[in-house]
């Protein structure tokens, strides 16, 4: 059953009922649900779809051949790419018609030459046609560079780009029903949101048998997917999993990574940018900070890897042993609550641009993400969870996921952090996972704190 993506599926309908020539690059990590969108998309319309694979130009070019001809009705094969777009240029002048290539660097990498060809049929045919074409990747890094970028020949000619990205957590809940929305947080966060490995949870297990089972057995889904992944996109995993178990063991800054690994500094700083390029990695600086500020760490923007980085990895011997179930309900699940702190972070960006909470915002705000730096009254280091930044605003947020209420004590730090900004408007929220006591009222009222439960956010 097909979920969610109602935002790109609209997008994409009004742009076929032009009825003009578009062109539609679609992109986005593994397993995010792609291929899924575009059929959808393309489902009871006059459509040419072709996966590429990994291989040949003759084989790329006989697969093609093959789903054009399955189309028309006929068994011929081209004999080559010019003739096959020369096709296309004739029935593209008389009727709508989609021609969807999905892991298009394949097909590229097989042919360097086909994006020239394409941008070719494009000027000269293409635009005053009726031809809807999409190229389709997952390779995060080519489709920025040699489809997007502009030193591609393709580039300026897309009339619209969608990078797909995981679901948030509210929009998880579609494929999360019977569980309770503290076990959707938890499953929403152990997943990552990717809708692929949402799609192997049961809900005729509870949360842990699904975590056991997707991870915690030797034949689970999601047992070895990071290896399998970084072997898809990587030449040298190896290197790839002692960084991103550097970073999900708290390494955040370069030298702390490189010194953990054992790798130079600036080897470490080109592995960075290939896994930022395909979404595992971020980096990130202090919101309040330019763009060119130094002050930087790197996290895992992955939540999947992350849980399976800090408590997969360590433990895969004696998984495979069949201890898993063992290793998970001892050692992991107590840490559960302290790994969520980090999703619930998220779940609370998220609910904050919400666009029907977004509206109700004391102000509108562009930027929003964390901040730290140095308290200089107390001489020692401070976190934010949630700065938003106004013109002359300020929103700050504390974000609790945790079994107790959260108490004064709570609202009092996030007051005190808040003197470190001499912003003339602030306004402070605070978020918990289970609720606030009696002795935040005073508090709250004094200074205008918005107290957030997390199941006032489900609303």
């Amino acid at each position: 059953m097909f979920t969610g993506r109602e935002k790109e599926l609209k997008k994409l309908e009004s742009m076929y009922q032009e009825d003009a020539f578009q062109f539609a690059v679609i992109y986005g990590r593994r397993r995010v649900g792609k291929t899924t969108l575009i059929a959808e998309f393309i489902k009871e319309k006059r459509a040419v779809s072709y996966i590429s694979m990994e291989g040949t130009m003759k084989e790329n070019l006989d697969g093609l051949s093959r789903a054009v001809m399955q189309w028309r009705g006929s068994n011929a094969v081209y004999s080559d790419f010019e003739a096959l777009f020369s096709d296309i240029d004739k029935i593209s002048q008389k009727e709508r018609l989609i021609l969807a290539i999905d892991e298009y660097p394949y097909l590229a990498a097989s042919y360097p030459a086909v994006s020239s060809l394409l941008q070719k049929h494009i000027d000269t045919c293409w635009k005053d046609s009726r031809l809807f074409l999409i190229l389709c990747g997952s390779s995060m890094g080519f489709m920025e560079n040699q489809v997007l970028g502009y030193k591609s020949p393709l580039y300026g000619r897309r009339t619209a780009q969608f990078r797909i990205r995981p679901f948030t957590f509210f929009e998880s809940g579609e494929m999360l029903e019977g569980f309770t929305p503290e076990e959707q947080a938890v499953l929403y966060g152990v997943t990552g949101g990717v809708p692929e490995y949402l799609s192997r949870i049961g809900n005729h297990r509870s949360v842990d048998e699904n975590i056991i089972s997707l991870f915690f057995d030797d034949n689970g889904t999601l047992f070895e997917e990071p290896v399998n992944l970084l072997k898809q996109e990587m030449r040298d995993p190896a290197s790839y999993h002692s960084i991103i178990s550097a970073i999900a063991g708290g390494a955040g800054k370069l030298n702390e990574i490189s010194v953990k690994t054992g790798l130079e500094s600036s080897a470490c700083s080109n592995f960075m940018t290939s896994l930022m390029q395909i979404g595992i990695v971020e980096k990130e600086r202090p919101v309040t900070e330019k763009e060119n500020s130094r002050k930087t760490i790197y996290h895992l923007q992955d939540s999947m890897f992350l849980f399976w980085y800090r408590f997969v990895r360590p433990n895969t011997t004696a998984i495979a042993m069949g201890t898993g179930e063992y290793i998970y309900m001892e050692f992991v699940k107590t840490q559960i609550n302290a790994f969520m702190g980090y999703i619930f972070e998220n779940i609370c960006r998220q609910y904050l641009y919400r666009p029907d909470i977004y509206q109700t915002l004391p102000f509108f705000f562009g930027k929003m993400g964390r901040w730290w730096g140095t308290n200089p009254a107390k001489k020692r280091e401070e976190e934010i969870d949630i700065v938003a930044l106004g013109e002359n605003q300020m929103l700050l947020g504390e974000c609790k996921w945790r079994n107790g209420k959260v108490d004064a004590g709570v609202l009092k730090t996030i007051l005190e952090r808040g003197e470190l900004f001499a912003c003339p408007e602030k306004y402070y929220y605070v978020f918990s996972k289970s609720g606030f006591d009696a002795g935040t009222d005073s508090l709250a009222d004094q200074f205008g704190i918005r107290r957030i439960a997390f199941e006032d956010m489900l609303v």
